[in-house]
């Protein structure tokens, strides 16, 4: 038995050359069809250094452009050339001039000698085809396809959209179940000479022109007309993306292509010399002989394929940065968000870095500046204070911190006084810890020296503010863990609301609080809110807070709760 080769060839032709002289030399023939886009000195000189080989043909030419017939009638130029002048080839492996042999040729024919009536080639039917990429399975087959996809992109678009409109659809020749595969196929000669001789033949050229990449769909659906035992898989490794581009393989992918049995490879960078010395000279040690089994890398792929789409989580990659919720976690470790707690307790920064060991900034989001923990200007990542820097794209600058600052919890504040745009942001995000006393923003205006009347309108402009982001906050869609106290809920008993909090900062400390932060003075902060709804302005987010100073009398007894059984 004998192997034939058909190499499609368009670059890197000097590599092409080493791998057809490889396989010429050894007695296998090979026909090499070169793009007709490759200029004649290059194709002379490809032509020149195959000359001292016999067994070498060149096809007619044809100008290939990808997802076009003309691929198709390159393979069918070079295939009848192969069956007219090689009558001892008995198997026929098409391949292209970036392909690399894996293993010794002899291996490939005492594998072809062991299956001598098999056709190795993908067929899938379209209902069970889920690679391919673009949106269009069936219809490639039931609608025309006269511009290229890659040079006519729009004109293409517009005349799929078009045909949709219209509810046009091509007749499939009778006889014809469309199936789908790889390109590089390993065909009988009985088979591919009952393709191309078929007397139908013109019909189903006619038909699959103007099929959408006809190279993956014409022998892989013909093959099922004529084979009698079909193995649906490539011998040739060929891995792609997830954009349906394929994978190149470089030097240091040597033993990954080792470790999958493959014959050949595809598709192999024109610079990787030790991957070339080492197949095609055979500089290494041989691998023992073995089922092909492309599925043993699988799982490196896969990882490759998600590290790509996915990343790391809280990393944002120029690949996937313009596409929103592209990416693997907004951030990339848990922080916490404390709103209207610095308002209500003195030096509470202080006194949360003390009992939870973690980075506790002031208003990151302030109108001023960015307050970073112990007044720093520039922070970890050559992060600035800049107010104006950090609003040029305030989500940015929150996951550069919390990336910069990865294996340390951040703590920050944030107000109806601070920039919101970032305030969906943490919403959405689940490493997000918000809690937030309503309302607490008028403790501030309560101790100031203004005008009522001013206090008055920024108290107003303050609570319209909060009030959008707490609805926010309440969406359906939050992925944060979110807690809302009112002002007045959270003053008549806190250490219960702080203890929640310090728990879930930091779960494995697992011990009570032993001292509370001190609370700002709060006599006649009922009377203030009085005089706030006095002067028109109805005070709705701290909740019930009577005329007096508290919302409880200090000395109030609780009653006991009901136990109900």
């Amino acid at each position: 038995m004998t192997i034939g080769f058909i190499m499609l060839c368009h670059t890197a032709l000097d590599r092409a050359a080493e791998v057809a002289r490889y396989w010429a030399e050894r007695g296998y023939p090979v026909v090499i069809h070169v793009d007709k886009r490759v200029g004649r000195h290059r194709n002379g000189r490809l032509a020149r250094q195959l000359s001292d080989l016999d067994n070498i043909r060149f096809s007619t030419r044809y100008r290939c452009d990808w997802g076009t017939w003309s691929l198709v009638a390159a393979t069918q130029k070079a295939a009848t050339v192969m069956l007219r002048d090689f009558p001892q080839v008995r198997h026929v492996y098409l391949a292209s001039g970036s392909c690399l042999p894996l293993r010794p040729v002899e291996e490939l024919e005492a594998y072809l000698a062991a299956h001598p009536r098999t056709d190795f080639i993908e067929s899938v039917t379209t209902e069970d085809v889920g690679w391919t990429v673009g949106g269009i399975n069936l219809e490639r087959f039931t609608l025309r396809f006269p511009f290229s996809w890659k040079k006519h992109r729009r004109a293409f678009d517009w005349y799929v959209n078009f045909q949709r409109r219209i509810g046009f659809k091509r007749q499939i020749p009778a006889g014809l179940v469309p199936h789908l595969g790889s390109q590089w196929w390993c065909l009988t000669r009985q088979t591919l000479s009952a393709i191309l001789q078929d007397p139908d033949c013109e019909t189903f050229d006619n038909y699959f022109r103007r099929v959408w990449i006809p190279d993956e769909s014409y022998f892989q659906t013909l093959a099922r007309l004529y084979s009698t035992d079909i193995q649906s898989r490539s011998l040739t490794l060929a891995k792609f993306d997830f954009q349906g581009k394929p994978h190149i393989f470089y030097d240091d992918h040597l033993q990954l292509l080792r470790r999958s049995d493959c014959f050949v490879a595809r598709k192999i960078w024109p610079q990787a010399d030790k991957l070339y010395d080492t197949f095609l000279r055979g500089a290494g040690p041989q691998q023992p002989q073995a089922e092909p089994n492309p599925g043993k890398i699988d799982r490196l792929f896969a990882k490759a394929v998600e590290r790509r789409t996915r990343g790391r989580p809280g990393l944002y990659m120029q690949s996937r940065h313009p596409n929103e919720n592209w990416e693997n976690g907004r951030t990339c470790a848990p922080y916490s968000v404390f709103e209207g707690f610095s308002e209500l307790f003195e030096d509470f920064e202080s006194w949360l870095s003390k009992t939870t060991g973690s980075r506790v900034h002031g208003h990151l989001y302030g109108p001023d500046r960015v307050e970073f923990a112990g007044g720093e200007t520039v922070y970890n990542g050559a992060l600035s204070n800049s107010a104006k820097l950090r609003d040029y794209n305030p989500r940015a600058f929150l996951t550069n911190l919390i990336w910069n600052t990865r294996g340390e919890r951040q703590c920050f504040q944030f107000g109806p006084d601070d920039t919101q745009d970032a305030s969906w942001f943490m919403t959405l995000d689940p490493n997000a810890q918000i809690s937030v006393v309503s309302g607490a923003w008028a403790v501030p205006l309560f101790h100031s020296n203004l005008d009522f009347a001013a206090i008055r309108k920024e108290a107003a402009r303050l609570q319209k503010i909060e009030g959008e982001h707490l609805n926010i906050l309440r969406s359906p869609y939050a992925k944060a863990r979110v807690r809302i106290w009112t002002m007045a809920d959270f003053v008549e008993s806190p250490m219960e609301p702080l203890q929640t909090i310090i728990d879930e900062i930091n779960p494995r400390a697992l011990r009570r609080l032993a001292e509370a932060p001190k609370m700002v003075d709060m006599t006649g902060f009922g009377q203030f809110l009085q005089n706030l709804r006095n002067q028109g302005m109805q005070p709705l987010l701290m909740g019930d807070f009577p005329a007096g100073d508290l919302p409880r009398p200090p000395g109030a007894r609780r009653s006991r709760p009901y136990l109900v059984k």
